[in-house]
């Protein structure tokens, strides 16, 4: 990544990405402020491909699985947190799915569904869990009118 204006290889990219650093400190030591650019910028562009794909809802992480303890604890505090539900709720839900689970699963169970139905709302919503959470709330509002 790291180049300079004008370079050739900004020129055959379809979408050149240019971070003007500057020289480096040190000359030929691109570990410095090239290496942290080009840093900077992968995670900027991997944080927004989980935002696309609906892995990240309300600035949280929530499509992980919690196949170990410190994930069991995050996973916990994440149910907690987005759906006001009590450590009790959350780790029934959590005790009610297998440990392949996503998170997304265990937010829709905390929110009255079953495990097949909710996986079913997740692909019908092509993971995005915003969009599982929105289906939920018309299908309940089209129950009560």
């Amino acid at each position: 990544m790291p180049t300079a204006p004008g370079s050739r290889l900004l020129g055959l990219v379809a979408h050149p990405i240019l971070v003007e650093t500057g020289p480096e400190p040190i000359a030929g030591s691109t570990r410095l402020k090239a290496g942290t650019a080009q840093k900077v910028v992968l995670n900027l562009w991997s944080t927004l491909v989980m935002v696309q794909l609906g892995r990240v809802h309300e600035g949280l992480m929530v499509d992980m699985r919690a196949s170990n303890e410190k994930l069991r604890a995050r996973g916990l505090r994440m149910l907690r947190h987005l759906t006001g539900a009590d450590d009790a709720a959350a780790s029934a839900a959590l005790a009610e799915v297998d440990a392949a689970s996503n998170s997304p699963v265990l937010l829709l169970l905390l929110h009255g569904l079953d495990p097949a139905a909710a996986r079913a709302m997740l692909a019908d919503s092509d993971g995005h869990l915003r969009t599982a959470l929105a289906a939920l709330a018309r299908d309940r509002g089209a129950a009560t009118t």
